[in-house]
This record gives C-alpha cells, structure tokens and sequence, in this order.
C-alpha cells in the first residue's frame, strides 16, 4: 500500500462517493442544525483546498482546507471505512496542514461533532486544542471545536 495525498476533485466519482457518504453518517448522528459539512459545489470554490487521499486508482480519504482570511478551517475530512486504521487520516491532516502552511495562514480550525471520538483524538495527536466556537459558528453542545497555529 502506497498512500498518497494530492490536489483532488469534489466532483470525481469517487471523492464525490466519500462525500455522501459523509454527508450522510453526519445526518444519521446529528440534527440539521448541528451539521455544518459544505456541499459539493461549495467545495470546488477558489476558498476551498480540496485533497485526496489515494491507493493507486482508489481514493481511500478526502479533506479540504477552507480559506479564511488569517485562518483555515478543516472541512470534509472523512476515511472510508474499509480504509480506517491504514494511516489515511494521518497523511490526508499532514497534508492539511502542509496546505495551510503554505497558504500562509496562521492559523487552523475546526468544528466537529462531540461524540466523534476518534476525530478527536487525531486532531489533539496533531496539535489541536479545544476552542471557543469561531467564524460564524454558535455554541452548540453537540460540537466541539478545535485549533492549532501553524
């Protein structure tokens, strides 16, 4: 196995697949108004630094980096199950981060939900700490929210 990280598309069949699905495990878990995943169109706009995480011709893990002003917030990162545990999540956030980076930005924030125990535990393995809510987010008991300074 050979993970790479790379410049994707929101659209590609494949990345468009990790998205809805996603989208819809987000539903399942939460209420509409605690949901805050942007659509596919949204993440093909020039804020948005859209990655994939790929096995060959197999895209495995997705993520982006929203642009906003001095800061970046991470959005749509997701592992496909069958892809869980192989190391994905790691590569795809080091590459976030890299993204960040060399976008210029400051800082990198987050918002996820609260019983998502195991996104937790990589963002805190990749330097984030919990924050107040930030941007145009309220505070809702079933997110958490997170930064780091790059």
């Amino acid at each position: 196995m050979s993970i790479t990280v790379e410049t994707g598309d929101p659209r590609a069949p494949q990345a468009q697949a990790l998205l809805e699905a996603s989208h819809a495990l987000m539903q399942e878990l939460f209420p509409a108004e605690s949901n805050h995943y942007l659509s596919v169109d949204a993440l093909c706009g020039e804020d948005i630094r859209f990655l994939v995480a790929q096995d060959g011709e197999h895209t495995l893990g997705c993520g982006a980096v929203a642009l906003k002003g001095d800061y970046g917030e991470v959005k749509s990162m997701f592992v496909a199950s069958e892809a869980r545990g192989r190391g994905v999540a790691n590569k795809l956030m080091e590459a976030l981060i890299e993204t960040a980076r060399a976008e210029g930005l400051k800082t990198l924030k987050l918002e996820t939900g609260n019983s998502l125990t195991a996104a937790h535990k990589l963002y805190e393995k990749h330097g984030f700490t919990y924050c107040g809510p930030f941007g145009d987010y309220e505070d809702d008991p079933l997110s958490l929210f997170m930064e780091r300074p790059l």
